[in-house]
């Protein structure tokens, strides 16, 4: 079931949430909404939803399967809802819980109790839960917990499934667990889903496009190939993990980093840590002289700290055996050459 919004925006009093917002997910897709807080992604998930209502606009629509939903009423839109803190019946079991949506249906539209039964037997094998069914949310874990609530709303077959930051109540370990888990359950079965999250790694894992917003509106959409190796703008670069900003000026096409001359274009160029190098004597065309602040070499890259002339940090991400190739220890001096840079002028970037 594809997912169509048409230039929606939502204000709240002198608050604009989202400003003529255009997006489209396809049947089938997973799609992160990535961006900082208050940049809109929940709003345009809760409009969605039918929790919000977006404001009135001639040209204004949400779509679900072909049906404009923009109005309706929130119930009858068959979307699973998915909360960060797992609003689970605390009184009552897994399975219970689970079943809650296919009990409350109007009674035309109501399973009986043996279709009931088959289906949350189904959910709880596929959730990996099936041997807790009569435990209550306080005897279970919060990735357990998490992973019921995404049950209960897999449990009324929803047209789309929307997460509202599912995993962020939970530890960095059972983060990275559950995201696999979630792409595996998703190329399962194929619900069309959007996910909202602040979280790059979370949204580079698991979607199949990212959608990163700002300020209200969408900043880019892309494959997580595409949004992180091609951003189209300065925020989307630095929002998507640890980048260094050097200035410098464009000459004969080239970036140079240098303090801009007279006549010169201004250019911001990006580098990301791995697409640096460090060598022990100058190299390449203006090499970058600095100095050794700190090296971490706890995980599976180094982390290197570096200072300039100008005092500026800079970081770098190298191999254990360039750092032992290196010997590089605090206050050595060094010079560091980019490999790729994205850089972004006034009027475009390239």
């Amino acid at each position: 079931m594809s997912i169509e919004v048409r230039n929606v925006s939502k204000t709240f009093g002198r608050y604009t949430a989202l400003r003529n917002v255009n997006l489209r997910v396809d049947n089938g897709e997973l799609v992160a909404l990535l961006g900082p807080s208050g940049s809109g992604k929940t709003t345009l998930l809760r409009i969605v939803a039918g929790l919000e209502i977006p404001d009135p606009a001639v040209d204004s629509a949400v779509i679900v399967a072909g049906e404009e939903i923009t109005v309706g009423n929130a119930s009858n839109r068959r979307v699973g809802f998915v909360f960060q803190h797992y609003a689970l019946f605390r009184h009552m079991t897994v399975f219970e819980n689970v079943a809650f949506g296919l009990r409350v249906r109007p009674r035309a539209a109501r399973p009986d109790e043996a279709r009931i039964r088959n289906r949350v037997g189904e959910l709880l094998q596929l959730i990996q839960l099936d041997g807790l069914a009569h435990r209550y949310p306080a005897q279970l874990s919060g990735g357990q917990r998490q992973r019921v609530a995404l049950a209960r709303a897999l449990a009324i077959e929803p047209k789309v499934l929307l997460l509202d930051e599912p995993f962020g109540a939970l530890d960095a370990k059972v983060r990275q667990e559950l995201r696999r888990w979630l792409r595996r359950l998703h190329d399962e079965i194929h619900v069309t889903s959007v996910l909202v999250t602040h979280d790059q790694d979370e949204a580079l894992e698991v979607a199949d496009r990212i959608v990163v917003m700002n300020q209200a509106r969408i900043e880019q959409t892309g494959t997580p190939e595409e949004v992180f190796h091609n951003p189209a703008s300065e925020f989307v670069m630095e929002f998507l993990g640890q980048v260094n900003l050097f200035h410098g000026r464009m000459e004969a096409g080239k970036a140079v980093v240098e303090p801009q001359e007279s006549g010169a274009s201004a250019a911001r160029i990006f580098v990301r840590p791995f697409d640096l190098e460090i060598y022990r004597d100058p190299t390449g065309t203006a090499p970058l002289r600095a100095k050794v602040t700190r090296v971490q070499s706890a995980g599976p890259s180094v982390k290197v700290e570096l200072v300039g002339v100008d005092q500026q940090t800079i970081l770098v991400e190298i191999t254990h055996d360039r750092l032992r190739d290196l010997g590089l220890k605090k206050d050595d001096e060094v010079f560091v050459n980019p490999r790729e840079a994205k850089v972004f002028l006034d009027d475009y970037s390239i």
